[in-house]
């Protein structure tokens, strides 16, 4: 069993930046492709990123593409999400998922692990 847990979410004001975190223990997340997904009050979990197992392929939603970057360390076992000129439609519960490749990666109902989420809050 996978245990994935993000951190580094907060209050920050529009523009502003925030990098999340999505570690896991007693599994080498480099076994997986690895996804970021954010789900908004009263909306669906929306695929944000993925980065494949090596550190590539990469691919991004096109409302973040250019302000966000997925990243990995896979000796740190650590996920990484840098997010930059962050907006007020960026609020969400932001939730890292481990998955056996990058296109199920991209699909929340394709990824096998989930963290618990960590709550990313932009104000205008």
């Amino acid at each position: 069993q996978v245990q994935l847990v993000e951190s580094g979410g907060g209050l920050v004001q529009a523009g502003g930046s925030l990098r999340l975190s999505c570690t896991a223990s007693a599994v080498p997340l480099s076994r997986y492709a690895m996804g970021w997904f954010r789900q908004a009050p009263g909306k669906e979990r929306e695929f944000v990123a993925v980065i494949g197992w090596s550190g590539g392929p990469k691919s991004y939603a096109d409302s973040v593409k250019g302000r966000f970057t997925i990243s990995r360390d896979n000796p740190k076992n650590t996920v990484y999400l840098q997010m930059n000129t962050l907006k007020p439609e960026d609020t969400a519960v932001y939730y890292c998922a481990a998955a056996p490749s990058v296109d199920a990666g991209s699909r929340p109902q394709t990824c096998d692990y989930w963290g618990q989420g960590t709550q990313v809050t932009v104000s205008s």
